[in-house]
């Protein structure tokens, strides 16, 4: 079968059909794959059946990959893979059992936030091998920003944000029956607060997104803070309207993949620790916010 795409949403998303990513890929179909996640902003490939090898060596094609901070959430053997899953192995953890319960972008915490995550789905959580859990949601933050009215647009233009990831990882550790540890000081280090332009502009594509989200945004800069708030929380309610959104229902052997730079998710919690979820992520570096 020759390689097709179908739009997941009018606005997010497409499903790649035709593509097996444990055979080789010509160059001239990986950069079809590439012009479509550019303008679509996230990928879905079904049925694929790949070796931790070879999810590394998909996600190289789009850059160089990030190695998390968190490192005993990551493969030995590769640790270019993040685990996240909620099974335990000596009443510990194998990986990071409440990621992403917020909506947000990866590594938005960072200098030079990621240009993209690529996640593959090895257990869902199941009822009756019908009924699944743990769906995970996108956002579309380009076309959410195309949205604005022209006023809005004005107001946020030379805006700047501050984006922390101690002060989201200290929420979640004292949430209830959380597992998540003090941060070392060496991690501490790696991930001071940084500040991007609230408005970003796509390195590839030129179009605008809305870059503050709610799980590592705290501030607006020189703003009142109450203001700040105010103007937060008005730009997640528009961004996270259905119109923006797709909601992805899992299948083991699912590999999904989303641009940091124009996208947020957000994993939905509905079950608990007697339905076992397990994934690999990797994610490719990106370049400074601009």
């Amino acid at each position: 079968m020759s390689m097709q795409f179908i739009n997941l949403t009018e606005n997010i998303g497409s499903e790649v059909i035709g593509v097996n990513l444990a055979e080789p890929i010509s160059k001239d179909d990986m950069n079809k794959i590439e012009q479509q996640f550019n303008n679509r902003a996230v990928l879905l490939f079904r049925n694929q059946d790949i070796s931790e090898e070879q999810h590394i060596q998909f996600s190289r094609y789009f850059g160089e990959l990030e190695i998390h901070v968190l490192k005993q959430y990551l493969l030995p053997e590769n640790p270019e893979i993040l685990r996240i899953s909620n099974i335990q192995e000596n009443k510990k953890n194998i990986g990071i059992s409440d990621a992403g319960q917020y909506w947000h972008t990866d590594l938005s915490y960072t200098k030079t936030p990621s240009r993209c995550s690529i996640l593959k789905a090895k257990v869902i959580p199941e009822r009756d091998g019908d009924t699944t859990y743990g769906d995970t949601c996108f956002i579309n933050t380009a076309s959410a920003y195309e949205a604005l009215d022209a006023d809005m647009k004005q107001r946020i233009k030379s805006l700047k944000a501050v984006h922390s990831y101690t002060d989201r990882y200290e929420k979640m550790r004292l949430a209830a029956n959380s597992q998540r540890q003090p941060l070392t000081e060496d991690q501490l280090k790696k991930v001071p607060e940084v500040i991007h332009p609230v408005v970003r502009t796509h390195p590839i594509t030129g179009r605008k997104s809305i870059y503050v989200n709610e799980g590592f945004t705290t501030s607006i800069v020189d703003m009142d803070p109450e203001e700040g708030k105010k103007l937060l929380q008005d730009l997640y309610a528009h961004c996270t309207s259905d119109v923006f959104k797709y909601r992805h229902k899992w299948r083991v052997g699912d590999i999904m993949m989303w641009d940091n730079c124009s996208t947020q998710h957000l994993a939905i919690s509905d079950y608990g620790p007697d339905k076992l979820r397990f994934m690999h992520r990797t994610t490719v570096m990106g370049s400074e916010v601009f």
